[in-house]
């Protein structure tokens, strides 16, 4: 339990992380049991640092193209971690959507975490396409937890961002302003996107004298043409190239592993050049045994390399 913790409280590279959503609310009791004792099996074989529980939110509005799959409420997160995971001793790092929730609803879960063990959750702001609503700013979020002395926060950084806005490195620094401790990356397919958003913070970094938080890159195996499209309705961003092999390979999933690890290797370089320390997230959102064990594989591959 003490891996994670000492990493996010120096600061340190080499944060090993594996991240899943949790299933479906409408699961069969039973076939929920079976899917968290699989996972737990799993993850105790892989022995992560830590498991990040996604809290997946309908996004409408992406520019008016349809969703490729259909959007299907999942069990809340945080009952799936440490109710339904409660068995598996190690920390879990679970999203929480707070622009999708008033300031008491919130405000109660702040009391309800001052009261437990030591935590660890990732802050998120309102779906896209939901940014009037009337949930609980990112920035209101922060101030409230610093109630909870015992909740480590950690943040999002998306690069694909950055390339639009030119302003991800401003928001990571506030960010940090605010308490968050590390951040973890959308999906990274896109090693120049990213190299960019860790050179403008690296000298942002310089700039003010300040220390850097540990960024977790997030990895996720590709096993078909649809989940390509997906993760591109999900704003991740694929160099053609790249993208033409996916499309054209042989073994689709075989072939984003290995790009995937190549993507890690560049951008860990350069990380390295610019004393930015630097974890993995490797993601099974999937249900198809394939990219299950295809996310067991990069998980291996990733963690050996994150180890040289």
């Amino acid at each position: 339990m003490t891996a994670l913790f000492e990493k996010l409280d120096r600061g340190l590279a080499g944060i090993r992380l594996y991240g899943i959503a949790p299933p479906k609310l409408a699961t069969d009791p039973e076939r929920l049991r079976e899917i968290a004792a699989q996972q737990v099996a799993r993850l105790r074989m892989l022995a992560p640092d830590g498991l990040v529980v996604y809290d997946i939110q309908d996004e409408p509005g992406r520019g008016g193209q349809a969703r490729p799959f259909p959007f299907l409420p999942t069990v809340d997160p945080e009952v799936y971690a440490y109710d339904v995971l409660g068995e598996l001793e190690i920390p879990k790092i679970v999203y929480r959507c707070v622009g999708a929730q008033p300031r008491e609803v919130f405000s109660s879960w702040i009391d309800t975490v001052r009261a437990a063990d030591r935590r660890v959750s990732v802050f998120v702001g309102a779906p896209r396409g939901r940014s009037h609503n009337s949930g609980l700013p990112l920035a209101e979020a922060y101030t409230l937890a610093r109630a909870a002395a015992n909740l480590v926060l950690g943040g999002i950084a998306i690069a694909e961002r950055h390339v639009a806005k030119e302003d991800e490195h401003q928001r990571m620094l506030t960010k940090q302003d605010g308490g968050c401790r590390f951040f973890i990356t959308q999906s990274v397919y896109n090693a120049d996107s990213t190299r960019s958003l860790l050179s403008d913070y690296a000298l942002s970094l310089q700039a003010c004298a300040r220390s850097p938080a540990p960024v977790v890159l997030t990895f996720s195996p590709c096993g078909s043409v649809r989940t390509l499209e997906f993760m591109k309705w999900l704003g991740i961003s694929f160099p053609r190239w790249l993208e033409n092999e996916l499309r054209h390979s042989v073994d689709t999933l075989e072939r984003s592993i290995d790009l995937c690890e190549s993507v890690f290797t560049d951008v860990q370089d350069y990380a390295r050049e610019k004393h930015l320390p630097i974890g993995i997230n490797v993601e099974s959102v999937s249900i198809r045994k394939s990219e299950v064990d295809a996310s067991v594989e990069l998980f291996r591959r990733l963690s050996s390399r994150l180890g040289r």
